[in-house]
């Protein structure tokens, strides 16, 4: 029987983990710091309070239920040595035949990570709720601000990055507080929010066609979210930020920028990329070690000329895909 272990319970992990599952050949292990799997591309309907939390996170365990060769270990990995097949753990050392890295990603604050009591960012359930109460907490001081122009400040909303996480959080916050909020603010005009989506890169959405760049850009304008692209954030404080020497006065910025993929990658003895994810072969393994596979935003596929972007889709089929290698 060989061994499997599987580092992270997120899409890559649990997508591998089914397709093994049942497979008597194989004894897997899932392990993860947390018991839950987060459905992370609906983290920011949590983060707008559009779903609660529990409506994004499974536990794990019952996810793996029906298959009988599979077990999850809740610790948190500190080690791996590639050469001895074995694994670090908060709850002891493990040894392997097959180890599969779908750690995910982390923030990256570009060398400023002082910014991030100011900017949260949003990949965690416990920074959604701290976000939705950013957000919902703005209005109601808004509300009750005789200030016009601290009112203005509250009613400000800079979210910096203009990926898929920055553009729905943009759209959301401006679809609440044009239609949502109206009706239960009776005498602040919600309407007057100003929603900045600040972008770096010449145009939103850089890793998908312009064309659908350009469309995103125009339904945000139409829900009144004014997108700055070629713009770039020097300073980030309690109070608001600066694009390069602008000052705008904000109670609520929101990150969504850069990404870095999970700690544990640092230490890892493998080729990487810039960005630091690991450079991995045509079928996700790593070079010279072709009993380890690294998926999802921790690893750097390239595809063709270009790289596969850290999305829920592209975790899922490389999931699948690296269960049925070992399959076949």
């Amino acid at each position: 029987m060989k061994k499997v272990l599987i580092i992270g319970g997120g899409f890559v992990g649990l997508n591998t983990a089914k397709k093994l599952g049942n497979h008597k050949e194989f004894d897997v292990t899932i392990i993860d710091r947390k018991n839950h799997h987060l459905f992370q591309p609906l983290l920011y309907q949590v983060a707008m309070a559009g779903l609660s939390p529990a409506d994004i996170a499974y536990p794990i365990r019952s996810v793996m239920a029906d298959f009988s060769n599979i077990d999850v270990l809740l610790a948190e990995v500190t080690s791996i040595d590639p050469d001895l097949r074995e694994v670090t753990t908060s709850g002891g050392k493990l040894s392997y035949d097959y180890l599969i890295l779908g750690c995910g990603s982390q923030h990256s604050y570009f060398g400023h990570n002082e910014w991030e009591n100011f900017a949260p960012g949003l990949k965690t359930l416990s920074q959604a709720t701290e976000i939705r109460r950013r957000v919902l907490l703005a209005f109601e001081q808004a509300a009750g601000e005789t200030s016009i122009q601290k009112r203005n400040q509250h009613l400000t909303f800079v979210i910096i990055g203009g990926g898929p996480t920055g553009v729905e959080l943009a759209g959301a916050i401006g679809e609440m507080s044009r239609y949502t909020l109206t009706k239960d603010f009776k005498k602040l005009d919600t309407s007057r929010t100003r929603i900045i989506l600040v972008e770096g890169m010449p145009r939103i959405l850089m890793p998908y066609d312009e064309a659908l760049s350009k469309k995103a850009a125009r339904d945000l304008e139409n829900l009144g979210v004014q997108v700055w692209t070629n713009a770039l954030v020097t300073k980030i404080d309690e109070s608001g930020v600066f694009i390069g020497d602008e000052r705008i006065n904000a109670s609520t910025v929101l990150w969504a920028a850069g990404v870095s993929p999970a700690s544990l990658t640092a230490s890892l003895p493998f080729a990487k990329d810039i960005m630091g994810r690991v450079l991995t072969e045509s079928n996700c393994s790593v070079k010279g070690y072709p009993n380890i596979f690294v998926a999802g935003d921790q690893a750097a596929f390239k595809d063709g000329e270009r790289y596969l972007p850290g999305l829920a889709p592209v975790a899922i089929q490389q999931g699948r895909y690296i269960g049925e290698y070992l399959i076949y």
